[in-house]
């Protein structure tokens, strides 16, 4: 009957250690595999002891046992350490592997050397072997590392329970059993309670049971594990892999369907050379060049002409990790069809989309620009000018604004020309508010009536606030105050309204007082003649420093022979 026990149970193991293997998956941990190669070999050994008929086969099963017995229980402790999160330094674990190998050395000299036996005999009572034998000191060794194993394990589970809240409660719940059964099993049910069965190797095959149940759960909690392989499966991602002298080292299917070429490479064959790898030579050139130049577009045609059979993938290039050693690179490739061809299309739609409201807001600009002319014309239209003022004043504005970009003392954006331009205009629009019998004055002003007429500058810019102050361009609204509050303002802050002076005033409102003071010149008013180009000019060259900014003396220089041809061919 003792033999068709051990045999029922080694059975059993070799049915545990089955299933393991069919559900086997390549982020099981390692020393799970050693768990379920090892207890069919011990159990293998009990049957072997339960059949041995000479001294010699009983040590031989006896040694096979030990073989579970001495690093079962190191296994489940690495096991332990892994699923606590708990990172053992690599030179403790190869000291424990070391210490479990000296004992295991010792059980060797079992029937030769009193160390892990002093003596042994051998005996067949009532049909059953019978080992009899005198623990040595080494025995005792294995004593003590098994429990130390079974301490040091129950220690880092309730330290873990405790501070650990990523590690699963269920598993750490499920760990601990292996441990205690293996343990409880030699020093309790056979040594206490005795039996003429060794259950030890039923205790090993439970733990199987409960490791198959803690392989079964604990790949769920490796996020990063199930994310990826999740991801892959869904997105069907291709990778392919080189090492740093970009042999080929290995690719899925979805990478060799993209790539065929990587069907006909073979393992450490240099890839890259041939003209139709020269695609992924490129990436890893590229990456290799400047790794943070990582991502590209890799399209894949499966049709002739039609677009839509197209597929786009994003290709990432990374290193590729051993541990935290670099050993070679990663390509993905990730299948983004649909969102490369969602932005395309979305892009023609926003493309059509921008036209028709540039098209639509360029109306509305245009009408808007036209109102605004058209009042200014009307304020002009009470002036005592021979016309045409505001009109000339924006060509003016427009040549000193060029010449001032061309010679380059200031700097001028093309957005604050515009304006400036734009905003000529309005510049007289405070006009409006002046007394006909003022404005259309044939002669000069009194003192009264210059104070009146000065009220113009503050008056425009209220004027233009309110008309512009729904408008969205801010810049615009901004230059056309700033021209018509203070184009009155002088260099030496002899000016009006508020007497501000030098770069206190905005260079807008510099650049529109001399075009407004040069039209002035050599413009027919009812009081006064035209001035001839060359006093027109010498006026305004003196007031470079009093009236208006010096700096801006160059470019009115540069600008005079467009202004004159202007205005030669304007009268």
């Amino acid at each position: 009957m003792i033999p068709v026990f051990y045999a029922s149970v080694f059975a059993a193991s070799l049915l545990f250690a089955g299933v393991y293997m069919y559900m086997w998956h390549k982020h099981f941990d390692v020393n799970f595999t050693m768990v379920f190669t090892l207890v069919p070999i011990a159990c293998l050994g009990y049957l072997l002891s339960s059949v041995a008929r000479t001294r010699s086969s009983a040590i031989t099963a006896q040694q096979i046992i030990y073989i579970g017995g001495t690093f079962l229980q190191l296994f489940i402790v690495f096991s332990i350490f892994n699923l606590c999160q708990v990172n053992l330094p690599r030179w403790v674990r190869t000291m424990l592997f070391a210490a479990c190998t000296a004992v295991y050395l010792s059980v060797l000299t079992i029937g030769h050397m009193d160390i892990f036996y002093r003596s042994v005999s051998f005996a067949i009572v009532d049909g059953v072997p019978v080992l009899t034998k005198e623990y040595g000191f080494m025995h005792t060794v294995f004593y003590v590392l098994a429990c130390s194993f079974l301490l040091v394990g129950i220690i880092t589970i309730v330290y873990s329970w405790l501070r650990k809240k990523e590690v699963p409660r269920r598993v750490l719940l499920l760990i601990i059993i292996p441990d205690l059964i293996c343990v409880l099993t030699f020093f309790v049910v056979l040594k206490v309670l005795g039996s003429d069965v060794d259950l030890v190797s039923l205790g090993y095959v439970v733990s199987e049971s409960i490791f198959l149940l803690i392989a079964y759960r604990v790949n769920l909690y490796d996020v990063s594990d199930t994310v990826i392989d999740s991801y892959v499966q869904e997105r069907k991602v291709g990778y392919v892999s080189f090492d740093f002298r970009q042999r080929y080292l290995g690719s899925n299917d979805v990478a060799k369907e993209l790539v065929p070429e990587l069907m006909d490479t073979a393992v450490d064959e240099l890839f890259g050379y041939k003209p139709s790898q020269r695609k992924i030579r490129h990436f890893l050139e590229d990456f290799k060049e400047n790794p943070e130049n990582n991502t590209f577009v890799y399209t894949v045609h499966t049709g002739d002409e039609n677009p839509d059979d197209e597929r786009i993938y994003n290709v990432n290039v990374n290193y590729l990790y051993d541990g935290n050693r670099k050993r070679g690179y990663i390509i993905t490739f990730i299948d983004d069809t649909a969102n490369k061809k969602y932005v395309r299309l979305l892009d023609t739609y926003n493309e059509k989309l921008q036209k028709e409201v540039e098209e639509k807001t360029g109306h509305i600009v245009e009408m808007h620009d036209n109102l605004i002319m058209s009042l200014a014309m009307m304020v002009e239209s009470r002036d005592n000018s021979t016309g045409g003022h505001i009109k000339r004043t924006s060509e003016g504005v427009r040549i000193l604004t060029d010449e001032i970009r061309k010679e380059g003392s200031i700097l001028l954006s093309e957005e604050f020309c515009k304006d400036v331009i734009k905003a000529a205009p309005l510049h007289d629009l405070g006009k409006i508010a002046v007394d006909d019998a003022v404005l259309r004055k044939p002669g000069r002003f009194t003192a009264e009536e210059y104070e009146l007429m000065k009220s113009h500058a503050a008056e425009g810019a209220r004027v233009t606030h309110e008309i512009l102050i729904h408008t969205d361009d801010e810049s615009f609204k901004t230059v056309a105050e700033n021209a018509a509050h203070y184009h009155h303002e002088r260099w030496d802050g002899q000016g009006y309204p508020d007497h501000i002076s030098g770069e206190e005033i905005p260079l807008e409102a510099r650049i529109m007082a001399i075009a407004d003071v040069y039209d002035a010149l050599v413009s027919k008013r009812v009081y006064k003649e035209a001035f001839g180009f060359e006093k027109a000019n010498a006026i305004i060259l003196e007031g470079m420093g009093t009236q208006f900014d010096p700096a801006l003396k160059t470019a009115y220089e540069h600008a005079r022979p467009r202004l004159e041809a202007y205005y030669r061919n304007v009268s």
